[in-house]
């Protein structure tokens, strides 16, 4: 988790709406303070500068690891992970009709989906389907 300062620890989670840039997690529902995400890791040559920070929820966090690419299983094409600064989620991910599990759009979607095991760890699927049932999840926007 990035160390950062104060505000631009608030500037962030105001720009990612307090919510996991990968799988949408919001704050209020995750059991853990959503970490402040190396994009770019540092291990790769990323920085702590503000533009290559977001927010991701701890599963997340923990499977996306210093990855920066993802096999698209569909086509094998290697793309970068998704980066939820400068890509918009829609683009490349939409909610299935459960709610639940994420469908990839594109092989940025799909690898991302599948680095970071967004519809096969159990925790999370768990954890959104109880959200979907509160009527807290998928998030509208």
């Amino acid at each position: 988790m990035a160390r950062v300062s104060g505000d631009v620890d608030a500037r962030i989670r105001a720009q990612a709406r307090n919510r996991c840039g990968y799988c949408l997690g919001h704050q209020d529902y995750v059991l853990a303070r959503l970490h402040i995400d190396h994009i770019i890791p540092q291990s790769h040559g990323g920085n702590s500068d503000e533009s290559n920070l977001w927010l991701s929820c701890p599963l997340c966090n923990g499977h996306k690891s210093d990855k920066v690419t993802a096999l698209d299983p569909e086509t094998g094409v290697v793309a970068p992970i998704f980066n939820p600064r400068t890509q918009q989620w829609q683009h490349h991910f939409r909610w299935a009709d459960d709610g639940v599990h994420i469908i990839g759009l594109t092989p940025i979607g799909r690898g991302t989906i599948a680095a970071l095991h967004l519809n096969d760890d159990p925790i999370a699927l768990t954890v959104r389907r109880n959200w979907v049932r509160a009527g807290w999840h998928p998030p509208e926007d």
